[in-house]
C-alpha cells in the first residue's frame, strides 16, 4: 500500500465462467478472474456505477494492483481520490482479455477467441447480476490505456447501449505512424527464427528471460491476429502478416484489413459518430513524446471529432507512452461523476 493512502481499498474477485471463450483456437482458459474495487460505502444495500478498465499490452486486469514503491495502484488513488471528495464513488472492474499473444485488442478473432463478444455479452450481464450496481449504460463507463485505450474506444463506438461515458489514454490509433514503422524490425526478428511464428513463440515463451528485443514481433502478430485472421494454417500461425516477410513490402488487401478498426478510420462510418455523439464524456489524452507517435493520431482524431460536432476533451501531458498511470487521476473522476446517479 503506497504511503499516504487512508485506507486499504477494497478487493474481491468475480471468477467469470467465459462460456464465450470456450474453445478458442489458443486454448486459453475460458474461466477468468477479474478483479472489482468496491467503493467504501458497497455493502449491498446500495446500487453503484461501475468503470471498466481495460489494461493494455501484455497487461491484464491484475496488473492495476501492481505494487511499484511511490506508485498507488488504481484502486489506491480511487480510495483516495473517493477519501477527498474529489471523485463519486463507483464500482472499477479489471477485465482478463489476456491471450498467449500478450492480448486481444478486446475484438472478436477467428485467431485469438471472441473477446468483444465475452466483454460486452457476458462479462457486463455476469457483472450486474452478481454485484449491486446500476445496471443502465447511463450508469457505464470504460476506459483504459494504449491497447485498452483503444479498445475502450472502440467498444464505445461499437456498443452504444452498453456504456455512456469513455476515456481513452494514449489509445492505439493512426496504424500508419504507431504500427507501421515497427514492420521492419519485425521482419528481422522473423527471419531470425527462420521465417516461422511457431518457431519464435516457442523460443520466447521457453525464454526464462524474455528478449526485450523481440518484444516487438510479438506486438504485431497480436495485431495480426486481431486485425487480420484467417489463412489456411492452424493456430498459432492462423492469421495474415500484413507485409511480406522477405521485403517487408505492404500486401495491400490485408493492410486494409487492419485500418478498418483504426479509431480514425472509423470516424468515417455514421454510426460509429453518432455513438459518440451520444455520449455524456469522451475523454482522450496522450504523452507529447510518445515513442509510438500516438500523439500525432490523437491530434488528428480530435480535430476530425471536431469537425463532427463530437464532444469530446483532448490533452497532452509531457510524457512518453510508458508509466503514465497517474493520469487516471484525471479520467477516473470525470468518468465517476458523468455516470453517477
Amino acid at each position: 500500500m503506497s504511503a499516504g493512502s487512508a485506507r486499504r481499498p477494497r478487493i474481491t474477485t468475480a471468477v467469470v465462467p467465459g462460456r464465450t471463450l470456450a474453445g478458442n483456437p489458443l486454448g486459453d482458459p475460458e474461466e477468468r478472474s477479474v478483479p472489482v474495487y468496491l467503493p467504501p460505502s458497497y455493502d449491498g444495500s446500495r446500487r453503484f456505477p461501475v468503470i471498466y478498465l481495460l489494461s493494455g499490452f501484455a497487461s491484464t486486469g491484475a496488473s492495476f494492483m501492481n505494487y511499484r514503491f511511490g506508485t498507488p495502484t488504481v484502486p489506491e488513488m480511487a480510495e483516495r481520490l473517493i477519501a477527498e471528495g474529489r471523485m463519486p464513488e463507483c464500482m472499477i472492474v479489471m477485465p482478463d482479455c489476456m491471450t498467449r499473444f500478450g492480448g486481444s485488442q478486446y475484438v472478436d478473432s477467428a485467431a485469438t477467441g471472441r473477446y468483444e463478444s465475452y466483454l460486452v455479452g457476458e462479462l457486463v450481464p455476469f457483472i450486474d447480476s452478481t454485484f449491486a450496481t446500476l445496471p443502465r449504460r447511463e450508469h457505464r463507463a470504460i476506459a483504459g490505456k494504449s491497447s485498452g485505450g483503444f479498445g475502450a474506444l472502440r467498444l464505445a463506438m461499437k456498443h452504444p447501449r452498453c456504456f455512456s461515458a469513455v476515456a481513452c489514454h494514449s489509445g492505439d490509433m493512426h496504424f500508419e505512424l504507431c504500427y507501421r514503422p515497427n514492420f521492419p524490425l519485425a521482419a528481422r526478428i522473423l527471419e531470425r527464427h527462420g521465417g516461422s511464428i511457431s518457431a519464435f513463440l516457442e523460443a520466447y515463451e521457453s525464454a526464462l528471460k524474455k528478449p526485450g528485443n523481440e518484444f516487438a514481433l510479438l506486438d504485431i502478430i497480436a495485431m495480426a491476429a486481431a486485425y487480420s485472421p484467417g489463412g489456411d494454417k492452424p493456430a498459432p500461425e492462423n492469421m495474415r502478416l500484413p507485409f511480406d516477410p522477405h521485403t517487408c513490402e505492404i500486401i495491400e488487401d490485408v493492410w486494409q484489413e487492419w485500418l478498418a478498426f483504426d479509431p480514425i478510420r472509423m470516424l468515417e462510418c455514421d454510426d460509429c459518430r453518432r455513438s459518440l455523439q451520444e455520449l455524456s464524456l469522451l475523454h482522450l489524452d496522450c504523452g507529447s513524446y510518445d515513442e509510438y507517435n500516438l500523439q500525432f493520431g490523437h491530434r488528428i482524431f480530435s480535430a476530425k471529432a471536431k469537425r463532427c460536432g463530437i464532444a469530446h476533451s483532448y490533452e497532452e501531458f509531457p510524457d512518453s507512452h510508458g508509466d503514465t498511470s497517474y493520469r487516471y487521476e484525471v479520467s477516473l473522476p470525470r468518468l465517476s461523476g458523468a455516470i453517477s446517479a
